[in-house]
């Protein structure tokens, strides 16, 4: 017990104890956050929200580093740290598309920067509000967004199709035409397809559609039943 003792004394052996705790919340919390945008096919993912997180915990912990290391009086740790949340604005902004009238990927954008927050927070120590503002983020991308579809008479469908390259422009434009707002259109995985017991031969495509009225998504469902290699539609 003496001998640990001494040896988590050392400098060098508690620094870096420090760093794989603080790295690996790092990696923990913003993989919570990213799994959620690789689930949903976001353009930035799983390893983009741990490599911003475990870099803005780094740049914290290495302005606490110096500070400590050199002159408290003559380092302002907070430069640093408001360098990563003007920063990853550009990496933000790589991941916002605009599709005509229409501007995607802003949440995924906002997730960024709350995950460079996120890792901020773990590489100066508070954990605690780390911990907090995960589960919250969390809550926010997954829980909010379908209490927002129900309010918002979203539809949820799925479009089972034979050629997926052919098929998804004119599934847009099927869609577009009969006067629905598409607010999402992603590819399901073979593990998602396997939950809903689908042909591994075919394609499966979940679309989130805001209906023009309570009929048209009939309207909807009809012409795309009509495309002869759609083989099945139905609303979740």
């Amino acid at each position: 017990m003496e001998l640990l003792k001494q040896i988590l004394s050392y400098e060098p052996v508690r620094l870096t104890l420090e760093s794989l705790l603080k790295l690996g919340l790092a990696v923990l919390l913003s993989g919570i956050i990213g799994f959620e945008r690789e689930h949903s096919h976001r353009p930035a993912g799983f390893r983009t929200h741990i490599l911003v997180a475990v870099g803005s915990a780094l740049i914290m912990m290495s302005a606490v580093y110096a500070a400590k290391e050199y002159d408290m009086a003559r380092i302002d740790i907070t430069r640093m740290s408001a360098s990563v949340v003007s920063g990853i604005g550009f990496l933000g902004a790589g991941t916002i598309l605009r599709e005509g009238f229409t501007v995607k990927g802003l949440t995924t954008a906002a997730s960024l920067w709350a995950v460079s927050c996120v890792g901020t927070a773990v590489g100066i120590g508070f954990y605690e509000g780390a911990i907090v503002a995960t589960v919250v983020i969390y809550i926010t991308l997954n829980s909010l967004k379908k209490i927002i579809v129900n309010g918002n008479t979203g539809k949820v469908i799925y479009i089972e199709a034979k050629h997926l390259a052919r098929e998804v422009p004119d599934i847009a434009r099927i869609i577009k035409q009969a006067g629905a707002t598409i607010h999402s259109i992603e590819i399901l995985d073979d593990e998602e397809r396997a939950i809903l017991k689908k042909n591994k031969d075919t394609s499966t495509i979940k679309a989130l559609i805001f209906p023009k009225t309570e009929h048209s998504i009939d309207e909807i469902i009809a012409l795309l039943k009509a495309d002869d290699n759609i083989l099945d539609v139905y609303v979740d």
